[in-house]
């Protein structure tokens, strides 16, 4: 394939994922916004109220980063799973799969979908937080750099998973039991220096901790954790999982009988 064949087969599939989130935009991009409303007002206004400063943020401030990423993990990885699996129940892989367009491109358009949907989710989520709180973006670039490289890891993470579901329940079994968990015990709703020291040590194998204290200290200026060994942290879990994806595909592991 040429250069222009594959840029063309690459917006393709690009378009064609951000036009099946974008078209039921009452449920994919407007739950999340009336969701992290709720927790403004459950835990920043009626429990938020009732605790005190953390590192000279108010409560409601503090969480503000926690959310809004927790958001574009959450429909990152959304997305891709339920697409890619999606097409491997209807076949529609298999045409993918014969055509001339490299595995790469497949993998890359993918999950240029699902960095789309986690970034207008995060977009629109940032704009309910500004009705909440009036934080001010301690460093733009670095907040950015996070959301991005967040919605990357995550869509990677969710054609993995689509990838060896054999069934929808499948797609639903890593999001409900590690996703779920490993995101509320990464820092959102409080810093780990509250815990016990066993239970810090504990944190800092949760690689969401990185990803959450990164873009904290992104939109706030403060973070629990060395921000250039989170973002090598980050880097790396993209790298790694981008290669293990890339090699499912190329292998045909979960799609070809």
């Amino acid at each position: 394939m040429t250069f222009n064949e594959k840029l063309t087969a690459y917006k393709t599939i690009v378009t064609k994922e951000y036009l099946r989130f974008i078209r039921i935009w009452i449920q994919t991009v407007l739950p999340p916004a009336i969701t992290t409303a709720l927790y403004f007002v459950i835990f920043g206004e009626l429990i938020g109220s009732q605790i005190s400063d953390i590192d000279g943020y108010s409560y409601m401030d503090y969480i503000v980063p926690g959310l809004i990423l927790m958001s574009v993990i959450t429909n990152s990885y959304a997305n891709v799973v339920s697409s890619f699996y999606s097409a491997k129940f209807q076949r529609s892989i298999e045409e993918l799969l014969i055509s001339p367009t490299p595995n790469y491109l497949i993998l890359a358009g993918f999950v240029s979908g699902g960095v789309a949907r986690g970034l207008i989710v995060g977009l629109v989520v940032t704009m309910v937080a500004m009705f909440f709180s009036d934080f001010q973006v301690h460093s733009l670039l670095l907040s950015f750099t996070v959301f991005l490289l967040t919605a990357i890891l995550f869509s990677i993470a969710g054609l993995i998973n689509a990838i060896y579901a054999k069934s929808f329940d499948d797609i639903t079994i890593i999001p409900t039991f590690v996703l779920t968990p490993l995101t509320y015990l990464g820092g959102i709703f409080y810093s780990i220096e509250m815990l016990p020291q066993f239970w810090q040590n504990i944190s800092l194998i949760n690689p969401i901790l990185y990803m959450i204290n990164s873009f904290r200290y992104g939109l706030l200026g403060i973070s629990d954790t060395d921000i250039t060994t989170a973002l090598i942290i980050i880097i790396l879990f993209i790298t790694g999982l981008f290669s293990f994806a890339l090699y499912l595909l190329n292998k045909g592991i979960g799609i070809k009988n």
